[in-house]
């Protein structure tokens, strides 16, 4: 077990406002009309998502995705690489222009766990704000699994009490159990108790080799996933009755694009 796995006992803590002027301390009023960027720079996949208020919530009116593989390396140089510098400034100059051709002005951009590892970080991110005018946050894992709630509480099944919600990112996967108050079966859920795991799919194919995958080296990967686990499994795993699993990533919608054909 590595020293990185993060466990923590969340049971009283409930996710915070998600709108994104109360992100940025700027009150809770929605301009009608007004167009909302949110950017995520992970480990493998650069993701922009551009909505405008609508009546009845948000309407999507751009978005863009790339892999990048921005964490390639970086668990044997413990640096961002050249070529993935590259890859990203392409990827974070073209959501710099959209962002701008939709005029959004209320935004959060965010990067994670290879910002959070690479030794060469900040040089980094004071050249993508040179390069592109985004300013990035590099978020820490807590605040991950946080953002993860919000984005997929609403996707509970409405006769679920809850779910273990699961984000398989390039670097890190944050696990975590969500659940309605007692007594109150229609309530939004909670964020509960929730750990980080140091695995993702660039970590794990670097480790393990992803491109030809054996028998042998699967087995591995579930070894090394389940060891890491088994605390928050030990702690956290039990009186599932009325619970499910709930997976966001793109690792997760491309095991259902293969299962859906």
């Amino acid at each position: 077990m590595t020293e990185d796995v993060r466990l923590h006992d969340g049971s009283s803590v409930s996710p915070p406002p998600a709108t994104v002027e109360e992100a940025h301390g700027r009150g809770d009023i929605r301009a009608h009309g007004a167009a909302y960027a949110a950017l995520d720079l992970g480990t493998n996949n650069c993701r922009l998502l551009i909505a405008r208020v609508s009546n009845d919530g948000f309407r999507v009116i751009d978005s863009f995705s790339r892999i990048i593989r921005l964490g390639e390396g970086i668990s044997t140089t413990g640096r961002i690489s050249d070529a993935a510098i590259s890859r990203a400034v392409g990827a974070l100059g073209v959501c710099g222009d959209k962002i701008r051709a939709k005029g959004a002005k209320r935004l959060r951009t965010i990067a994670t766990e290879a910002c959070r590892a690479a030794d060469n970080a900040d040089a980094f991110l004071d050249l993508i704000e040179r390069e592109t005018g985004i300013k990035l946050e590099v978020i820490d894992r807590e605040t991950e699994s946080t953002l993860a709630v919000i984005g997929c509480s609403p996707l509970l099944d409405l006769r679920a009490k809850g779910a273990i919600l699961f984000d398989i990112g390039g670097g890190s996967t944050e696990v975590v159990r969500i659940e309605r108050p007692a007594g109150e079966p229609h309530a939004p859920p909670l964020k509960g108790p929730w750990i980080s795991l140091p695995l993702g799919v660039v970590t794990l194919a670097e480790r393990f080799g992803g491109t030809h995958v054996s028998r042998e080296s699967y087995g591995a990967m579930v070894d090394e996933v389940a060891q890491h686990l088994a605390p928050f499994a030990a702690s956290h795993g039990h009186n599932l009755s009325g619970m499910h699993l709930l997976g966001t990533s793109g690792t997760v919608t491309t095991v259902a694009g293969i299962h859906l054909g």
